[in-house]
């Protein structure tokens, strides 16, 4: 942990160790001896999320691990993050997942049957499209440790990974990226990787695999280059936001665009 915001890192640790227990805004600020704006000021400025946000985030991602790993119903998991109601759990966990809850479930196959896939894959280009009066974001994709396999790159309007990107790419190695024709506006970019000897569960949930976010936004303005940008992935750290949209759907949707029906 870092010296600076000590306080807040240790209300991270104390919401990750707490998570199935409720924690309002004022227990938490009290927790780190702050006012609930100023706690709330200086998460933010850490995190990029409000607190509630974070919780929000991190219960989701309880969620799909209790789906993966445990036979409760899809509303009894629900009760467990604090939804009363099925169907807010259902709604939530569809737009940030990318599919309902019991499509998660039983995601499993599917999810082994698009990584299969990305590995026999020759051709990774995107096919060629119009030229788009929109910019470009280029850069390099480094590791902190070694690494083979796949990397997965998106451009999100927050800071988490979360619902389906608004641009982003696969590529087979690490190295140079491009994504093309992305419109004015702020951006976070977000990426993870998945080693080619990934079982299904563990990318389904991406709890181990190295990832990097950008912890400034990237703005692209009309007929101003974009600075290229150099992404390191590095192994989760605790302050991490988690990973909630399901990897094998990015995958999914890359195979889509890349790849002739019938050739998969």
């Amino acid at each position: 942990m870092t010296d600076r915001y000590s306080e807040i890192d240790e209300v991270i640790l104390y919401i990750q160790r707490n998570i199935y227990e409720p924690l309002s805004l004022n227990q938490l600020a009290s927790y780190a001896a702050y006012s609930p704006y100023h706690f709330t000021r200086l998460f933010k400025e850490k995190i990029g999320l409000t607190p509630q946000y974070y919780v929000s985030s991190l219960r989701l991602q309880k969620a799909k691990d209790l789906l993966l790993r445990t036979n409760l119903s899809i509303r009894d998991i629900g009760l467990e993050i604090g939804q009363q109601s099925l169907g807010t759990f259902t709604t939530r966990f569809t737009e940030k997942v990318g599919m309902t809850p019991s499509e998660f479930r039983n995601s499993t196959f599917l999810a082994d049957s698009h990584f299969h896939s990305l590995k026999k894959l020759d051709d990774w280009s995107m096919p060629e499209t119009a030229a788009l009066p929109f910019g470009n974001i280029e850069g390099i994709v480094q590791a902190a440790i070694p690494f083979e396999g796949v990397v997965l790159i998106g451009l999100f309007a927050k800071p988490i990974p979360e619902g389906l990107p608004l641009y982003g790419t696969l590529l087979s190695s690490l190295g140079s990226f491009r994504i093309p024709g992305v419109k004015p506006g702020t951006y976070y970019l977000m990426a993870t990787s998945v080693s080619w000897g990934t079982k299904a569960v563990d990318f389904l949930l991406p709890e181990a695999t190295l990832r990097t976010r950008s912890r400034e936004p990237i703005v692209v303005e009309p007929g101003i280059p974009v600075p290229q940008q150099l992404v390191t992935l590095h192994v989760p750290r605790y302050d991490d936001p988690p990973i909630l949209i399901s990897l094998p759907v990015l995958m999914n949707n890359f195979l889509t665009r890349t790849t002739p029906p019938g050739s998969r």
